[in-house]
């Protein structure tokens, strides 16, 4: 049985990442396991100060100060359990029973650890750190998109249910590897599909898009396809709208990391400005 790791914070984006999960798991049968992730900045236990004991004075400060640090340590595992309890209570109202993880570490060594057992990833664009106003994604979820080898669907801060959903296709080995998933996953079952490619209308380009319709088609799944002169980024953006897209799939990080970090990537634009889930894969 498929499972689901969903990643759930103190964010605007939990009640959406848990919404999403859900609307998964009825259409495949997965099971959802909710992860809360610790960062080793809450410590777990008190400070050891035998080597600080010399300081006189400042001893009692320091033995103060390690309470304090044991003290929120217990206050963040509590509200590790509260949100993952307030997240099993949401999926349960739906239907859907849920295991949980608090965990304590880093979240990127976590999430690789499931990686043998899970089939895919759920996150939000954004974490309870992120700065709306600017539009920053959350930096968890960027480091996991660069890593995660399978599937991960990226949260909107606002669950609708998914009727018509588009691939970004440029004929690379990452969107071909979505081609796939749609064409074998009941998750894409009997929803409207759109293929778009945004680039010159050459022959070579018409080719590789017949083609995609055409695996799609011996899978069962009906496609339409566009090729759309622009910029990748904003033809996208503009289809997504233009379309009443529910959900996107692309494929990410096309270029190298050195690549993305200097001139920034589409993938990163394309989670920024679309007000829709996003399902990447590497």
């Amino acid at each position: 049985m498929p499972t689901i790791v969903t990643l759930v914070d103190g964010s605007l984006y939990s009640r959406s990442v848990c919404d999403n999960a859900a609307w998964i798991a009825s259409r495949t049968a997965a099971t959802v396991e909710l992860m809360h992730v610790l960062g080793r900045r809450h410590p777990t236990g008190p400070t050891n100060l035998s080597g600080s004991i010399s300081l006189g004075a400042r001893s009692a400060l320091l033995e103060e100060l390690a309470t304090h640090d044991e003290q929120a340590a217990k206050l963040a595992q509590r509200r590790g359990r509260a949100i993952l309890a307030d997240a099993q209570a949401h999926l349960a109202e739906v239907g859907i029973t849920a295991t949980s993880r608090l965990r304590l570490g880093d979240l990127l060594e976590e999430v690789a650890e499931r990686e043998a057992a899970a089939d895919m990833v759920v996150i939000g664009k954004r974490g309870e750190a992120a700065n709306f106003a600017k539009l920053h994604l959350g930096s968890n979820l960027e480091r996991v998109a660069r890593t995660w080898p399978k599937p991960l669907f990226v949260a909107a801060r606002a669950f609708r249910p998914v009727k018509r959903f588009l691939i970004a296709f440029d004929g690379g080995a990452s969107s071909l590897k979505a081609l796939d998933y749609v064409a074998r996953s009941p998750l894409f079952a009997d929803l409207e599909c759109c293929i778009l490619m945004a680039g010159t209308d050459s022959v070579k380009n018409r080719a590789a898009l017949n083609k995609a319709k055409v695996a799609l088609k011996s899978a069962g799944v009906a496609a339409e396809t566009s090729l759309v002169p622009g910029q990748v980024d904003t033809v996208i953006a503009a289809a997504v709208d233009a379309q009443g897209i529910d959900l996107l799939v692309m494929g990410a990080y096309g270029h190298s990391r050195i690549r993305s970090l200097i001139i920034g990537s589409t993938t990163s634009e394309m989670l920024r400005s679309c007000k829709v889930p996003v399902v990447l894969f590497r």
